[in-house]
C-alpha cells in the first residue's frame, strides 16, 4: 500500500497541475511524489533549467507549494508536517548525486493549512 500512496497523490493533482507554468514562467511538470513519515516530497522538472536560475525561480517554490502540494494534500488521508519541494532539470533517482544535473530544494512546514517557508 506505501508504494501506491505517491501515486494515489500524483492522481491526486488537477490534470492542469501535471504540467503547470509557474509565476516565473518556467515550465514544471511533476514527476515523483515521496512521503516519508512526516514529510511529502513533491519532485519537479524542467529540462531548460540552469544552475544560474535560481533567483528567477524562487518564487516557484511557494507558489508550487501553496497552489499545487497542500491542495493535493488535503484531499487525502496524508498529513505531513513537512513538504520539500525539489525543482531539477531532468529526472532523478530519489537522493542520486549526479554532479551535472541542476537541482534546488526548498522545505516548508506545514502550519494552519498553511506553507511556511523553513531554511533549509
Amino acid at each position: 500500500m506505501k508504494r501506491l500512496l505517491p501515486l494515489l497523490l500524483l492522481a491526486a493533482l488537477p490534470a492542469a497541475a501535471q504540467d503547470v507554468t509557474a509565476p516565473s514562467g518556467h515550465p514544471w511538470r511533476i514527476f515523483d511524489v515521496v512521503l516519508e513519515e512526516g514529510t511529502a516530497r513533491l519532485r519537479f522538472v524542467s529540462e531548460d533549467l540552469t544552475a544560474d536560475d535560481f533567483e528567477a525561480i524562487a518564487g516557484d517554490f511557494q507558489w508550487l507549494c501553496d497552489n499545487l502540494a497542500l491542495p493535493a494534500l488535503e484531499g487525502s488521508e496524508i498529513t505531513p508536517s513537512e513538504i520539500v519541494i525539489s525543482l531539477s532539470d531532468r529526472e532523478l533517482p530519489f537522493g542520486a548525486i549526479v554532479p551535472e544535473a541542476v537541482q534546488f530544494f526548498e522545505a516548508y512546514r506545514v502550519e494552519d493549512g498553511a506553507c511556511i517557508w523553513e531554511l533549509f
